[in-house]
């Protein structure tokens, strides 16, 4: 049993006995040894919650075989397989070649591979991504830095290597990363709104209710705490255990029910009689399953600085399924409905070949039946699932979601993640942008600039001898203690780097300040500790000020105060005059310091900072002093923060990225219209804006403050393996090949599309109808005269069973080649003419394209019998190359036809996507267009399926 000085570690102590304990360690804290952590890590556990295990490849594949159209498949091909060896004497069946006779197995065993194919990829592709969120989440966890003293200074470490007795700092904006106790703390607030719901914010002190727990932000102060429970054994790791724990008996509770409800419709069936009761459990069990999912969601998206639970991996994975993108959203209904249109000509394939096959055979040619004719009805169902197969458009939200993905991974090469893959399509449509100005519009790293003391004006930083002693000693003093001792200045790692800022970037622009005027702040933190303070007023957004009262050495309290300039000017009766002699602070002094120092500093687009003071004396009290006879009442702050001194006013620049102004004017000539948001004097946020392009010379403009703004607010048919290749040329591999297509800078030229846009504009519609028209002339005259224009044999009136001829495979051949050259078309959408500007800088798209082609040409001259194609001669190839280049000049004609000409009802997609209207059914007029004689043959139905999942994975996860 792990023991501590000889005590069960499970025992603990009591809060006195740890503080007492702390009082000695607060300042050194732990060693940092490897020994001294790995015996906490051994005793305590690690700030680590183990994720849900992760599914199994078994369960994967097990999961993948539960499609419908995987199980048809599978049934089918094990009929054909079976069948494919039943050979019974028939004088009347047709003479078959020795090649076909002996190679008929090879259709139901091509079937059942491509079947072990799409699963393993599918369950492969499954994997995979969980590898990669997984992977995901953890590098987000291990970026999440958290400020604790180890070997008596203050290092940065993961949340995740956090040990029980570790002294961690806590600060305002903080998500706690474990439970701990408050040994040292200044008016210190914590919502607690994620573990009770209430929305207060509670005070915490070292002597009042000093137990803190993982989950929860600190919404006010600062303070210090040791340690007490990580993982699995704080608060935020207990409740996460128990989510999933109730996740888990939900899901068994809900395959329950499932069970219960199944039987209960078999006694329906029987008896005729409905059990309601069956049906109400199994919607509370899947209503009480919503409610974990989404508060396990809540609870992850809290979490940030917490490490992810299972139950959390679960909850927020299976809400993540249900979410989509408005495109995405689009994209799905248009797929369903060419599904169900493909389904209905599906079956209507299978019940007119079985009719044809019927009235031919028992009606004209009166013959009795045989069973060898099983095998004829089982090709026309296969030939009716393959059309099934080629209908679903799987590729449409897939290339949707492929795009963002590709699109993803290129942002965080330029260090930009994205957590949400549709959150780029919705920046897509964004007409306006509110951006912060700190950090985001400009580079967050503080510098004092200019100083106004003892009513001097220093553009250049003066030094402690330019300053009066007395003066200069107040100033170093109130900068160094009334700062959060979590900001510091760092040597940068290399010797010429610029120093590292730690924490509050103004603060320690003002600690630079002090460093500037030749004092070791950190010299008078030693000498005065945060455990020396008597009362501290945090920083919020009301105050806009942060105050520290300290005892004097001889008796009383001095309050030091910094903040707006314009917030502590207004507090101030006194100031240092010239050679630093005190006088009052009249309100023409205030008006006038205001009109000449700090709006010409705010114009230049400095952030301007008062530092002031005040005393409170037990004894004689001087101009500027307070006589008190006991503690003042410090939660009186409007009567403390009073009648101060001012000490100074300086002017901190954060200069404008670099980059800032030229995006800012992409966007607007995007349409994009971009505002700032700011804290700042609003002179300050003028300034910044006009040098950021925000706003123009000439141009109308409004600047509103908070106040006014709220106040605004209130008021206002085939060969089956030639079709199947088809499919995955015109669907996955197209989709991969122009979702991967480089964003142009032309691409800022245009307007934002809104969410009520048409999914198909008039001039999308316009180059897909042209070119369906093209390919449907040019398919049909090859089928109907190109065997005499080629002088080769008809292949029309072929029977079922008939091999290969050359008539079919120059129209599946030029089918393919008019699909590639058209892949090149409609890389540009917008009318562009110039179709092959920026071809080579897409090595996805040129890459997948070659490839097809060379998989083409093999497919036509060695696919014989498993391909159903016969090879061509090089004249025949230059033909169906010649009809396919045919595209690229009519694509050229289509472009010259005026769009707006063209009647809006040819755009589709128009209005938000639940009301999205019938979807057209180009694509299985174009399969059906190609031949209506020719057969389909059954080998080759899964074969292409597993090829489109696996071409179309493989990017995503290879990048």
């Amino acid at each position: 049993m792990a023991t501590i000085d000889g005590r069960p570690a499970q025992y603990g102590i009591s809060l006195k006995q740890l503080r007492e304990l702390m009082e000695h360690r607060g300042r050194e804290g732990l060693s940092g040894s490897t020994a001294d952590e790995e015996h906490r890590r051994e005793t305590f556990g690690s700030n680590v919650i183990p994720p849900k295990p992760p599914k199994t490849f078994l369960t994967l594949v097990w999961e993948a075989l539960q499609d419908v159209t995987l199980i048809i498949l599978e049934v089918a091909a094990l009929v054909s397989l079976g069948l494919s060896f039943y050979k019974p004497a028939d004088e009347d069946a047709p003479v078959l070649q020795e090649e076909e006779e002996h190679h008929g197995w090879i259709e139901g065993l091509a079937i059942l591979i491509s079947v072990i194919v799409v699963v393993i990829v599918t369950a492969f592709n499954d994997y995979s991504k969980e590898r990669q969120f997984r992977g995901l989440q953890n590098r987000i966890e291990g970026e999440h830095k958290f400020s604790v003293i180890r070997g008596g200074e203050v290092c940065q470490i993961s949340v995740g290597d956090i040990l029980v007795g570790d002294i961690a700092q806590v600060k305002y904006g903080d998500l706690l990363p474990a439970d701990g106790c408050l040994i040292q703390s200044n008016d210190l607030k914590v919502d607690e709104s994620s573990l009770t719901g209430e929305s207060d914010h509670v005070k915490k002190g070292a002597d009042v209710d000093p137990m803190v727990l993982s989950g929860t932000h600190v919404m006010e102060g600062s303070g210090k705490m040791v340690v007490t429970a990580v993982g699995v054994n704080s608060q935020a790791g207990i409740i996460f255990t128990l989510l999933g724990a109730a996740v888990d008996e939900q899901e068994a509770e809900i395959k329950k029910m499932k069970k219960e409800a199944k039987k209960a419709n078999k006694q329906k069936s029987l008896t005729g009689e409905s059990d309601g009761r069956a049906q109400t459990k199994g919607t509370q069990a899947q209503n009480q399953r919503q409610t974990v999912s989404s508060e396990g969601t809540k609870s992850e998206s809290e979490g940030n600085h917490v490490p992810q639970s299972s139950s959390t991996s679960a909850a927020a994975e299976t809400g993540h399924k249900k979410e989509k993108s408005v495109l995405q959203a689009k994209l799905t209904k248009l797929a369903i409905q060419i599904g169900y249109a493909g389904s209905t000509i599906a079956v209507l394939t299978v019940i007119i070949l079985i009719i044809q096959f019927c009235i031919k055979t028992f009606v004209i040619d009166e013959k009795p039946w045989k069973n060898t004719y099983a095998n004829n009805l089982v090709k026309h169902l296969i030939i009716g699932v393959t059309v099934l197969v080629v209908a679903v458009p799987e590729g449409l939200p897939l290339a949707v979601t492929l795009s963002l993905a590709y699109s993803v991974k290129k942002m965080m090469k330029d260090n930009n993640l994205v957590r949400h893959l549709d959150a780029c399509e919705t920046m897509g449509n964004a007409t306006a942008i509110c951006s912060d100005k700190t950090g985001t519009l400009t580079t967050n790293r503080m510098t004092v600039v200019q100083s106004y003391i003892c009513e001097k004006l220093c553009k250049v930083l003066p030094t402690l001898s330019d300053i009066p002693q007395h003066v200069g000693n107040l100033i170093t003093m109130g900068i160094s203690v009334n700062s959060a001792y979590t900001s510091n200045i760092m040597s940068g790692h290399n010797p010429g780097d610029l120093p590292i800022q730690v924490g509050n970037k103004t603060e320690c622009a003002l600690l630079g300040f002090v460093q500037g005027l030749g004092v070791k702040y950190q010299s008078i933190r030693d000498e005065i500790t945060e455990d020396k303070f008597t009362r501290v007023y945090t920083f919020n957004s009301v105050r806009k000020s942060m105050g520290t009262v300290i005892p004097r050495p001889n008796g009383g309290y001095r309050l030091y105060t910094k903040g707006a300039s314009e917030i502590i000017m207004k507090k101030c009766a006194f100031i240092y005059g010239h050679e630093g002699n005190l006088e009052k602070f009249t309100r023409d002094m205030q008006e006038r310091l205001i009109r000449e120092v700090i709006e010409p500093m705010a114009c230049d687009g400095l952030r301007t900072i008062s530092v002031a003071y005040r005393d409170f004396v037990p004894g004689k009290a001087a101009i500027n002093e307070v006589h008190i006879d006991g503690e003042p009442n410090w939660d009186d702050e409007e009567n403390i923060m009073t009648n101060l001194t001012c000490l100074c006013v300086v002017g901190i620049e954060d200069p404008v990225r670099p980059e800032v102004p030229d995006a800012i004017r992409k966007c607007q000539r995007a349409g994009i219209t971009v505002r700032m948001v700011t804290g700042d004097n609003i002179n300050t946020a003028r300034s910044i804006a006009s040098k950021c392009g925000i706003l123009r010379p000439n141009d109308d403009f409004l600047i509103l403050e908070g106040k006014e703004f709220n106040r605004r607010i209130r008021d206002s048919n085939g060969d089956a393996v030639q079709m199947l290749w088809v499919n995955l040329i015109m669907d996955t591999l197209a989709s991969l090949a122009l979702a991967t297509e480089f964003p142009t800078p032309d691409l800022l030229l245009r307007k934002p599309y809104g969410r009520t846009k048409p999914l198909i504009s008039r001039t999308m519609m316009k180059n897909i109808l042209g070119q369906a028209l093209y390919q449907l002339v040019i398919i049909f005259g090859l089928l109907f005269v190109g065997d005499l224009i080629l002088d080769i044999e008809s292949g029309r009136g072929q029977e079922l069973n008939a091999g290969p001829t050359q008539h079919f495979t120059i129209i599946f051949n030029t089918f393919v080649m008019m699909t590639l050259f058209n892949e090149i078309n409609a890389r540009k959408i917008h009318g562009q003419r110039n179709v092959i500007e920026g071809l080579l800088t897409n090595p996805i798209f040129y890459t997948i394209w070659i490839f097809t082609m060379i998989s083409q040409v093999f497919i036509i001259q060695y696919g014989k019998m498993a391909f159903s194609t016969k090879a061509l001669s090089l004249d025949q190839w230059l033909w169906c190359i010649f009809f396919g280049i045919g595209t690229l000049v009519w694509g050229q004609l289509i472009t010259s036809v005026p769009t707006r000409k063209l009647p809006k009802i040819l755009s589709w997609g128009r209005g938000h996507p639940e009301e999205y209207t019938d979807a057209m059914n180009l694509g299985e007029e174009r399969f059906d267009s190609i031949d209506s004689d020719k057969k389909p043959r059954a080998g080759q139905i899964l074969w292409i399926r597993g090829l489109t999942r696996l071409q179309t994975q493989v990017s995503v996860i290879s990048k």
